[in-house]
Protein backbone atom coordinates (compact mmCIF):
# COMPACT_ATOMS: atom_id res chain seq x y z
CA UNK A 1 0.00 0.00 0.00
CA UNK A 2 1.24 3.53 -1.06
CA UNK A 3 1.77 6.16 1.59
CA UNK A 4 0.82 9.48 1.15
CA UNK A 5 3.89 11.89 0.82
CA UNK A 6 4.33 15.74 1.47
CA UNK A 7 5.39 16.00 -2.20
CA UNK A 8 2.20 14.53 -3.44
CA UNK A 9 -0.16 16.77 -1.00
CA UNK A 10 1.27 19.61 -1.57
CA UNK A 11 1.52 19.15 -5.64
CA UNK A 12 -2.22 17.98 -5.44
CA UNK A 13 -2.66 21.12 -3.32
CA UNK A 14 -0.85 23.63 -5.88
CA UNK A 15 -3.28 22.33 -8.30
CA UNK A 16 -5.87 22.24 -6.79
CA UNK A 17 -5.53 26.16 -5.89
CA UNK A 18 -4.67 27.07 -9.55
CA UNK A 19 -7.49 25.52 -10.62
CA UNK A 20 -10.31 26.31 -8.38
CA UNK A 21 -8.58 29.57 -6.97
CA UNK A 22 -9.25 31.94 -9.40
CA UNK A 23 -13.13 31.14 -9.35
CA UNK A 24 -13.30 31.71 -6.10
CA UNK A 25 -11.34 34.92 -5.95
CA UNK A 26 -14.34 35.90 -8.85
CA UNK A 27 -17.18 34.93 -7.02
CA UNK A 28 -15.65 37.10 -4.57
CA UNK A 29 -15.50 40.08 -5.98
CA UNK A 30 -18.91 39.67 -7.75
CA UNK A 31 -19.80 40.90 -4.27
CA UNK A 32 -17.63 43.85 -4.31
CA UNK A 33 -18.88 47.41 -3.51
CA UNK A 34 -16.91 48.98 -6.32
CA UNK A 35 -17.32 49.86 -9.70
CA UNK A 36 -13.71 48.74 -10.22
CA UNK A 37 -13.14 45.20 -10.46
CA UNK A 38 -9.00 45.00 -8.73
CA UNK A 39 -10.24 47.26 -6.04
CA UNK A 40 -11.99 45.96 -3.08
CA UNK A 41 -14.90 48.33 -1.93
CA UNK A 42 -16.90 46.06 0.99
CA UNK A 43 -19.32 43.82 0.97
CA UNK A 44 -22.63 44.90 -1.52
CA UNK A 45 -25.10 43.00 -3.65
CA UNK A 46 -25.30 46.15 -6.19
CA UNK A 47 -24.20 44.65 -9.18
CA UNK A 48 -26.52 41.74 -8.93
CA UNK A 49 -29.29 44.20 -8.63
CA UNK A 50 -27.29 46.01 -11.59
CA UNK A 51 -27.41 42.65 -13.69
CA UNK A 52 -31.18 42.06 -12.95
CA UNK A 53 -31.68 45.61 -14.91
CA UNK A 54 -29.24 44.82 -17.65
CA UNK A 55 -31.74 43.86 -20.44
CA UNK A 56 -29.05 43.14 -22.93
CA UNK A 57 -27.31 40.24 -20.34
CA UNK A 58 -30.62 39.45 -19.18
CA UNK A 59 -31.75 38.81 -22.95
CA UNK A 60 -28.47 36.75 -23.86
CA UNK A 61 -29.21 34.87 -20.67
CA UNK A 62 -32.73 33.87 -21.76
CA UNK A 63 -31.42 32.58 -25.03
CA UNK A 64 -28.36 31.00 -23.67
CA UNK A 65 -30.77 28.76 -21.04
CA UNK A 66 -33.37 28.33 -24.04
CA UNK A 67 -30.08 26.66 -25.96
CA UNK A 68 -28.81 24.53 -23.51
CA UNK A 69 -32.13 22.96 -22.22
CA UNK A 70 -33.57 22.09 -25.81
CA UNK A 71 -30.00 20.73 -27.20
CA UNK A 72 -29.41 19.15 -23.79
CA UNK A 73 -32.63 17.67 -24.23
CA UNK A 74 -32.19 16.36 -28.05
CA UNK A 75 -28.36 15.28 -27.50
CA UNK A 76 -29.28 13.26 -24.40
CA UNK A 77 -32.41 11.66 -26.72
CA UNK A 78 -30.03 11.50 -29.52
CA UNK A 79 -26.96 9.94 -27.15
CA UNK A 80 -29.42 7.43 -25.95
CA UNK A 81 -30.35 6.11 -28.89
CA UNK A 82 -26.86 5.70 -30.23
CA UNK A 83 -25.61 3.99 -26.84
CA UNK A 84 -28.42 1.65 -27.45
CA UNK A 85 -27.35 1.14 -30.91
CA UNK A 86 -23.98 0.58 -30.05
CA UNK A 87 -24.27 -2.29 -26.98
CA UNK A 88 -27.53 -3.91 -27.46
CA UNK A 89 -27.73 -4.64 -31.49
CA UNK A 90 -24.23 -5.99 -31.68
CA UNK A 91 -22.11 -6.03 -34.95
CA UNK A 92 -24.01 -4.38 -37.70
CA UNK A 93 -23.11 -3.78 -40.82
CA UNK A 94 -21.61 0.38 -40.39
CA UNK A 95 -21.14 -0.19 -36.76
CA UNK A 96 -17.66 1.27 -37.29
CA UNK A 97 -18.30 3.94 -39.67
CA UNK A 98 -21.04 4.88 -36.80
CA UNK A 99 -19.32 4.62 -34.11
CA UNK A 100 -16.71 6.73 -35.70
CA UNK A 101 -18.95 9.24 -36.62
CA UNK A 102 -20.86 9.86 -33.54
CA UNK A 103 -17.25 9.85 -31.60
CA UNK A 104 -15.88 12.40 -33.94
CA UNK A 105 -16.54 15.46 -31.90
CA UNK A 106 -14.98 14.24 -28.98
CA UNK A 107 -11.67 14.80 -30.58
CA UNK A 108 -12.32 17.29 -33.34
CA UNK A 109 -11.29 20.83 -32.68
CA UNK A 110 -14.20 23.21 -32.29
CA UNK A 111 -13.00 25.48 -34.65
CA UNK A 112 -13.28 22.44 -37.57
CA UNK A 113 -16.63 21.43 -36.15
CA UNK A 114 -18.17 24.88 -36.34
CA UNK A 115 -16.55 25.70 -39.69
CA UNK A 116 -17.66 23.00 -41.17
CA UNK A 117 -21.04 23.98 -39.59
CA UNK A 118 -20.74 27.04 -41.10
CA UNK A 119 -19.95 26.08 -44.13
CA UNK A 120 -23.26 23.61 -44.15
CA UNK A 121 -25.64 26.29 -43.44
CA UNK A 122 -24.25 28.65 -45.41
CA UNK A 123 -24.71 26.12 -48.37
CA UNK A 124 -28.42 25.30 -47.50
CA UNK A 125 -28.92 28.63 -47.23
CA UNK A 126 -30.30 28.29 -43.91
CA UNK A 127 -30.25 31.65 -41.99
CA UNK A 128 -28.20 31.19 -39.05
CA UNK A 129 -29.53 32.35 -35.52
CA UNK A 130 -31.66 30.15 -32.16
CA UNK A 131 -32.04 26.93 -34.20
CA UNK A 132 -28.82 26.93 -36.21
CA UNK A 133 -26.73 27.08 -32.49
CA UNK A 134 -29.05 24.88 -30.97
CA UNK A 135 -28.60 22.23 -33.85
CA UNK A 136 -24.75 23.20 -33.62
CA UNK A 137 -24.92 22.25 -29.38
CA UNK A 138 -26.90 19.45 -30.22
CA UNK A 139 -23.78 18.01 -32.49
CA UNK A 140 -21.32 18.40 -29.94
CA UNK A 141 -22.84 17.20 -27.13
CA UNK A 142 -24.55 14.26 -28.27
CA UNK A 143 -21.32 11.82 -28.24
CA UNK A 144 -20.48 13.39 -24.36
CA UNK A 145 -23.74 11.81 -23.40
CA UNK A 146 -23.43 8.69 -25.42
CA UNK A 147 -19.99 7.61 -23.76
CA UNK A 148 -22.08 8.43 -20.45
CA UNK A 149 -24.84 6.24 -21.24
CA UNK A 150 -23.04 3.22 -22.88
CA UNK A 151 -20.83 2.72 -19.90
CA UNK A 152 -23.83 2.34 -17.94
CA UNK A 153 -25.56 0.03 -19.97
CA UNK A 154 -22.51 -1.71 -20.14
CA UNK A 155 -22.61 -2.91 -16.76
CA UNK A 156 -26.70 -3.44 -16.92
CA UNK A 157 -27.74 -6.52 -15.86
CA UNK A 158 -29.72 -7.59 -18.74
CA UNK A 159 -31.97 -10.45 -16.26
CA UNK A 160 -33.94 -8.10 -15.27
CA UNK A 161 -35.55 -7.31 -18.44
CA UNK A 162 -35.52 -10.91 -18.89
CA UNK A 163 -37.53 -11.71 -16.20
CA UNK A 164 -39.97 -8.65 -16.97
CA UNK A 165 -40.37 -10.13 -20.57
CA UNK A 166 -40.89 -13.50 -19.02
CA UNK A 167 -43.97 -12.09 -17.16
CA UNK A 168 -46.05 -10.82 -20.41
CA UNK A 169 -44.08 -7.60 -20.48
CA UNK A 170 -43.55 -6.06 -24.50
CA UNK A 171 -40.59 -4.37 -24.90
CA UNK A 172 -41.48 -1.25 -25.61
CA UNK A 173 -43.02 -1.32 -22.02
CA UNK A 174 -40.23 -3.36 -20.41
CA UNK A 175 -37.51 -0.41 -22.04
CA UNK A 176 -40.19 2.43 -20.05
CA UNK A 177 -40.55 0.36 -16.87
CA UNK A 178 -37.52 -0.87 -16.24
CA UNK A 179 -34.47 -0.18 -18.14
CA UNK A 180 -35.16 4.03 -17.95
CA UNK A 181 -35.42 3.70 -14.78
CA UNK A 182 -32.61 2.12 -13.91
CA UNK A 183 -30.55 4.20 -16.44
CA UNK A 184 -31.90 7.01 -15.39
CA UNK A 185 -28.86 8.79 -13.19
CA UNK A 186 -26.76 7.85 -16.27
CA UNK A 187 -29.39 10.43 -18.42
CA UNK A 188 -29.57 12.92 -15.31
CA UNK A 189 -25.66 13.26 -15.62
CA UNK A 190 -25.60 12.81 -19.64
CA UNK A 191 -28.06 16.17 -19.60
CA UNK A 192 -26.37 17.69 -17.16
CA UNK A 193 -23.25 17.47 -18.72
CA UNK A 194 -24.67 18.35 -21.91
CA UNK A 195 -26.13 21.25 -20.73
CA UNK A 196 -23.22 23.07 -19.12
CA UNK A 197 -20.95 22.41 -22.05
CA UNK A 198 -23.90 24.72 -24.26
CA UNK A 199 -23.75 27.00 -21.48
CA UNK A 200 -20.47 27.68 -21.79
CA UNK A 201 -19.72 27.11 -25.57
CA UNK A 202 -17.80 30.40 -27.30
CA UNK A 203 -16.75 29.28 -30.50
CA UNK A 204 -19.07 27.41 -32.25
CA UNK A 205 -21.68 29.28 -31.24
CA UNK A 206 -19.63 32.21 -32.78
CA UNK A 207 -19.73 30.82 -35.93
CA UNK A 208 -23.47 29.61 -36.18
CA UNK A 209 -24.88 32.25 -34.31
CA UNK A 210 -26.97 35.39 -36.00
CA UNK A 211 -27.65 39.23 -34.98
CA UNK A 212 -31.11 37.56 -32.98
CA UNK A 213 -29.08 34.91 -31.11
CA UNK A 214 -26.21 36.60 -29.32
CA UNK A 215 -25.44 33.86 -26.17
CA UNK A 216 -24.20 35.08 -23.45
CA UNK A 217 -20.62 33.77 -23.87
CA UNK A 218 -20.31 35.76 -27.11
CA UNK A 219 -22.17 38.80 -24.73
CA UNK A 220 -19.32 38.60 -22.32
CA UNK A 221 -16.20 38.06 -24.45
CA UNK A 222 -17.81 41.20 -26.45
CA UNK A 223 -17.58 43.32 -23.07
CA UNK A 224 -14.93 42.01 -22.27
CA UNK A 225 -12.88 42.83 -24.77
CA UNK A 226 -13.13 46.80 -23.26
CA UNK A 227 -12.61 46.17 -20.25
CA UNK A 228 -14.27 43.58 -17.15
CA UNK A 229 -17.49 45.34 -15.77
CA UNK A 230 -18.50 44.05 -12.48
CA UNK A 231 -21.83 42.78 -13.82
CA UNK A 232 -19.65 39.97 -15.73
CA UNK A 233 -18.85 38.60 -12.34
CA UNK A 234 -22.07 38.73 -11.15
CA UNK A 235 -23.32 36.67 -13.92
CA UNK A 236 -20.35 34.06 -14.04
CA UNK A 237 -21.26 33.73 -10.63
CA UNK A 238 -24.74 32.60 -10.67
CA UNK A 239 -23.38 30.38 -13.49
CA UNK A 240 -21.10 28.88 -11.78
CA UNK A 241 -24.34 28.25 -8.78
CA UNK A 242 -26.15 26.62 -11.39
CA UNK A 243 -24.20 23.99 -12.53
CA UNK A 244 -23.20 23.26 -9.15
CA UNK A 245 -26.91 22.77 -8.06
CA UNK A 246 -27.02 20.73 -11.27
CA UNK A 247 -23.97 18.26 -10.37
CA UNK A 248 -25.15 17.79 -6.76
CA UNK A 249 -28.88 17.00 -7.93
CA UNK A 250 -27.19 14.42 -10.23
CA UNK A 251 -25.26 12.97 -7.36
CA UNK A 252 -28.29 12.70 -5.09
CA UNK A 253 -30.20 11.08 -7.95
CA UNK A 254 -27.22 8.71 -8.24
CA UNK A 255 -26.94 7.72 -4.44
CA UNK A 256 -30.76 7.00 -4.29
CA UNK A 257 -30.36 4.81 -7.25
CA UNK A 258 -27.45 2.76 -5.80
CA UNK A 259 -29.44 2.96 -2.31
CA UNK A 260 -32.44 1.93 -3.85
CA UNK A 261 -30.41 -1.11 -5.87
CA UNK A 262 -29.07 -2.23 -2.47
CA UNK A 263 -32.35 -2.68 -0.54
CA UNK A 264 -33.94 -4.70 -3.71
CA UNK A 265 -30.18 -7.11 -3.87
Amino acid sequence: MRRTTWFNVTAVSLGLAFLYLPIVILVIYSFNDSRLVSVWGGWSLRWYVELFQNEDMLAATWITLRIAVLSATLATVLGTLAALALVRFGRFRGRLVFSGMVYAPLVMPEVITGLSLLLLFVAAGIDRGFWTVTIAHTTLTMCFVMVVVQSRLIGFDRSLEEAAMDLGCPPWRTFLTVTLPLIAPALAAGWVLAFTLSLDDLVIASFTTGPAATTLPIRIYSEVRLGVRPEINAVCTLMIAFAAAGIIITSLLSKFQRAGEGRSA
